[in-house]
This record gives structure tokens, sequence and C-alpha cells, in this order.
């Protein structure tokens, strides 16, 4: 080895620094309120496509049932005698009916039940979610009303602040734990999903054309470590 050669480790890519994307703050009417300032560790990171698609990966298999089975030959009724003679009939030797060759007979290798779910590491998860609102405040797919404060569900005034906030496609509504109302009155709107703020996912900010936030789900970032991946 030449003495002017080095060994380098892996170069660590050069992330480029968060962008400050703003949305603009609405009523129920559409009437516009002002404009907010999203957080950029939220909303103005550059999505990590391969994480964001490992995480969703992993939460579409954790969603799986897991619940088909088939019989093997053992727990296939009958088959106890031996269904014909060893020697003698011109038919190749059978110890039992329930064999998976024969008709009736047990599936060989068949599908038993059993967990889909993935071990994903909780950063990843963070990441994830990070790079899906990033994705959809990149394209300025974010919507932000100042409440509902609906007393009673009604249908009707929910399609009636789609319409006025000029919401289209799949919508994406994340409610407070008080917003029962809102929740109630989103229920039967086929192309609209409400999800608690909590329960937030990149799963279901990806497969919406639109995320709409109150002023109470408004994610912003809290201090992190220095363990923290960005």
């Amino acid at each position: 080895m030449s003495e002017t050669m080095t060994l380098r480790g892996p170069v660590k890519k050069d992330r480029p620094a968060p962008q400050i994307r703003t949305v603009e703050r609405r009523d129920l009417t559409g009437k516009v309120l002002g404009t907010v300032e999203l957080d950029g560790e939220l909303f103005g990171i550059e999505p990590n496509v391969s994480v964001l698609h490992q995480v969703i990966t992993a939460q579409l298999a954790a969603a799986r049932s897991g619940t088909q089975s088939t019989k093997t030959r053992a727990e296939v009724r009958g088959g106890g005698a031996k269904p014909f003679a060893q020697k003698g009939t011109g038919r190749a030797r059978q110890g039992s009916s329930r064999s998976p060759n024969q008709v009736g007979g047990g599936v060989a290798l068949g599908p038993k039940p059993r967990s889909y779910a993935q071990k994903t590491p909780k950063k990843m998860i963070r990441l994830a979610l990070r790079s899906a609102l990033s994705d959809r405040a990149s394209e300025s797919r974010i919507a932000l009303v100042d409440s509902f404060g609906w007393d009673t569900p009604k249908t009707k005034d929910a399609i009636a602040a789609m319409t006025a906030l000029g919401l289209e496609g799949r919508i994406l509504v994340v409610l407070g734990r008080d917003d029962i109302a809102a929740r109630r009155s989103f229920r039967n709107l086929q192309m609209v999903t409400t999800v608690a703020a909590a329960e937030l996912n990149a799963y279901d900010i990806i497969r919406a054309d639109w995320v709409l936030f109150t002023d109470e789900t408004l994610p912003t970032s809290t201090p992190t470590t220095s363990e923290e991946v960005a």
C-alpha cells in the first residue's frame, strides 16, 4: 500500500438546513386569520425516502391479521388405514389417503397463523413522520384552522368547512382529545380520515392529499438530545 494512501471511513451525507415554511391560518368559513410559521424541524427537512418506505412497509405489515391457516396431513380427518395393498396393484405405494399428493389430503408447507410485525427503531419512526410532514409541506398541502368548535355533530357542517377551505381529494383531519363532535361530523365522509394527534403516523400522511390541523394539534418540535438523528 502506498504511503500516501489513507484509509477513510464512510462519508456522512451533508444534510441541508431545515427550511422555514408558512401556512395560512383560517376559520371554518375560509376567512384568513393570519399566517403561521411551521416548525422547520418537522415541516422543513429533506424527506428520507428510504426510511419512509421502510417504516410504512413495517406499519402495513403489522396491520395484517396473520390468521390464515391450512391443515397438514396430521390434522386432516381420516387416512388411518392403508388405502390399498403394497404390491400387486400396479400403482405407486401409498401409506395414507391423506398425504399431500392425494385428493382430500393435507397441505404441504401451507401457511399457518403468524405475526407479520417488524421491529422498527423509534428514531426511524420519528424521522419517517417528520419526512412525511415535510413532504406535504413542500407541496403546500398543509392546512390550518383555528378550531372546529362544533357542539353537535353534523355532516353538513363538515362538508361546508371542507368546501370553504378549498380542500379536495383525500383529507386527513388531525383532531384533539376534545374534538368529539368534529370526529362524528367527519366520519360519514368517504374521502376524509380522522386521526388523533397522538396517533399521527407517516402512512396516513403520505396517503392523504391534504393534512388539516387545528391550533391545538399543529405539532412543534421538542428539544432533542445529541443522539437524535436528523
